[in-house]
């Protein structure tokens, strides 16, 4: 047993050694030393300690739920995290930064962004793990997230925008379309707009953005026009702004309104440019930022919690500035 308490004497001295000040070393190794010397030592392999990833992962989510995080990114990091618990079959003190490597490596044809994804949530649990005192290392500080390709956010242009809107056949797919750009939702922000949120007099509406906070949108008298004309049409009682068009009613998910959009693009044909529910979020805030709206403006109509988020249209805009300059001037 004597090796199996040098090893824990110096698995302690390891502790001791991060956790102290350097005049303090001696003395507390010094210490271990003599308290170790009265106990019998057994060492616990690896294999005998109890996979209780499981565990871990139904504290992180409960925190993270208080702390106001949507359901659908709960959703995602559940997912994610236990995909790894599956590659991995350890318990969470035997994890080390070659093991979260290993689980990155193994993930074969897959994007940057999805890796980086991926790298996001596990840093997020094992940093969670940390602050919470669970484990006195992250095993994912080391690994450094991969560069993205910056790929300039790219909106449609007036002719463009005006063909999409000459596009749509139904009062639903005008309305979308027209609430998409005046208000600059994201895809889940629309999808859980409820009629009872719109304020027509003072032409707004509210939505539920990331991280679950409520932020007020603006309607152009376009928007609200085409959004009104809709309503009328409907006959149901269901709560939600878009609905299905078959009976029972209910609220359009976020792959009914994408394939809306998707039906739009195929008509309209544009070349080297795709139709998605972010491209009429990208063409306001161009548009904006063109007009003269005022960065910290554009971030607080689009719930960027971060300006750095929105500063890549500024660039944009300048971009087409330089455009206009050499054409013109």
């Amino acid at each position: 047993m004597i090796n199996d308490a040098s090893r824990l004497q110096s698995d302690l001295q390891t502790i001791v050694t991060t956790l102290s000040p350097e005049i303090l070393q001696d003395t507390l190794a010094l210490r271990l030393e003599e308290v170790l010397y009265r106990y019998h030592i057994e060492h616990r392999a690896s294999q005998d300690l109890e996979n209780d990833m499981e565990d871990k992962l139904k504290l992180f989510l409960s925190s993270k739920r208080l702390e106001g995080l949507s359901e659908k990114t709960l959703k995602d990091y559940k997912m994610e995290l236990r995909l790894f618990i599956k590659h991995t079959s350890k318990a969470v003190v035997m994890i080390q930064t070659p093991d979260i490597r290993n689980y990155l490596a193994s993930l074969e044809n897959i994007q940057t962004s999805t890796m980086g994804k991926k790298l996001t949530v596990l840093k997020s649990f094992f940093g969670w793990m940390v602050k919470e005192e669970i484990l006195l290392r992250d095993p994912t500080a080391k690994i450094k997230l991969p560069k993205k390709k910056k790929r300039l956010p790219k909106g449609l242009t007036v002719e463009e925008f005006e063909l999409v809107r000459e596009m749509c056949q139904t009062k639903r797919e005008r309305a979308l379309i027209e609430v998409f750009y005046s208000t600059g939702c994201r895809l889940s922000e629309l999808s859980s707009m409820n009629v009872d949120t719109i304020n027509k007099q003072e032409m707004s509406t509210t939505v539920i953005g990331k991280g679950n906070k409520e932020r007020r949108v603006y309607l152009t008298f376009t928007a609200l026009y085409h959004l009104s004309s809709y309503l009328k049409e409907r006959t149901d009682d269901c709560e939600a702004v878009f609905i299905t068009q078959r009976k029972p009613y209910r609220r359009m998910s976020n792959k009914a309104i994408q394939d809306e959009i998707d039906h739009i693009e195929q008509r309209v044909g544009l070349k080297n440019k795709k139709i998605t529910c972010h491209t009429m979020r990208h063409t306001l805030a161009q548009n904006m930022l063109d007009n003269g709206a005022k960065l910290e403006e554009v971030q607080n109509i689009l719930g960027h919690e971060n300006i750095g988020t929105t500063q890549v249209y500024a660039q944009v805009s300048e971009e087409r500035k330089q455009q206009a300059h050499k054409r013109y001037a």
